[in-house]
């Protein structure tokens, strides 16, 4: 199936729907805590891959910046952004371990989002280091990165993360304290935690990827009906459960004012 031919018929949503199940999860936890603007804030997406989130937040007024190391990601988001009329999204392909040689970037950011990434990265501490130099003073960052406590939803979650960053985990995920203590060497204030992603979307993930062994299309549309159900009812369920989320959420402050020392 053509990447983008669902963009073309249905566009922006369609970029949710893709692939993963939680990548829905995570767009309703972003879009709440992006309000729509008209005030030329600028937005940085920090492991964009296709560019979903760039694009939907771009549709919401940000100015948005999606920086990925892999040009067929970054080809693919610039065709949907096109298609999806998200003028005010752009992409550049870069290492986002590399980021303290881009100083062009430092400062001229209202908004850092980074989902599903930093978990990719051995030296998380200097990633949040960098992406706090991005955010102007008052800046905000949302991240995204799997819940310690997460059930594994395939036995690849359980390990063994690797010890070189060759596109997998290098780590099991996150807990509250480990994000508090990454926020204070960058200087970063950690304003609140929350979660996405429970028990039904993970497990329509998992029936999604355990379908993908027969054909990817035919587990695409086969759990394409259930991805309505999660919005509906997983808070609900995973509640009563006691199940723990898969990602755990932060929101960060970059302190406007210097303090007294």
């Amino acid at each position: 199936m053509n990447k983008s031919l669902l963009v073309k018929i249905f566009g922006f949503p369609a970029t949710l729907i893709h692939g993963d199940p939680m990548v829905l999860d995570r767009w309703f936890w972003l879009r709440k805590r992006l309000p729509r603007t008209a005030n030329d804030e600028k937005l940085i997406d920090i492991g964009c891959g296709t560019g979903a989130f760039t694009i939907g937040a771009a549709l919401r007024g940000y100015e948005s910046l999606g920086l990925s190391w892999d040009e067929r990601n970054q080809q693919v988001a610039e065709e949907r952004a096109k298609l999806s009329g998200a003028d005010l999204a752009s992409f550049e392909i870069q290492d986002v371990r590399l980021l303290s040689q881009r100083p062009d970037l430092f400062q001229e950011f209202d908004v850092a989002i980074c989902c599903e990434n930093i978990e990719h990265i051995l030296d998380d501490r200097q990633l949040v280091i960098d992406i706090a130099a991005c955010l102007k003073p008052g800046g905000r960052l949302l991240l995204t990165t799997p819940n310690y406590y997460y059930h594994p939803i395939t036995s690849g979650d359980m390990g063994p993360f690797c010890k070189v960053e060759s596109g997998w985990h290098v780590r099991r995920g996150y807990t509250e304290a480990m994000l508090r203590e990454l926020c204070d060497q960058a200087g970063l204030i950690f304003e609140e935690r929350s979660f996405c992603s429970g028990y039904l979307s993970q497990k329509i993930a998992f029936l999604l990827w355990t379908l993908t062994e027969i054909h990817p299309l035919f587990a695409w549309a086969l759990t394409l009906p259930l991805r309505v159900i999660p919005p509906v009812f997983d808070k609900a369920i995973t509640g009563a459960m006691g199940f723990p989320y898969f990602s755990i959420c932060m929101e960060v402050y970059k302190p406007k004012y210097r303090r007294d020392t």
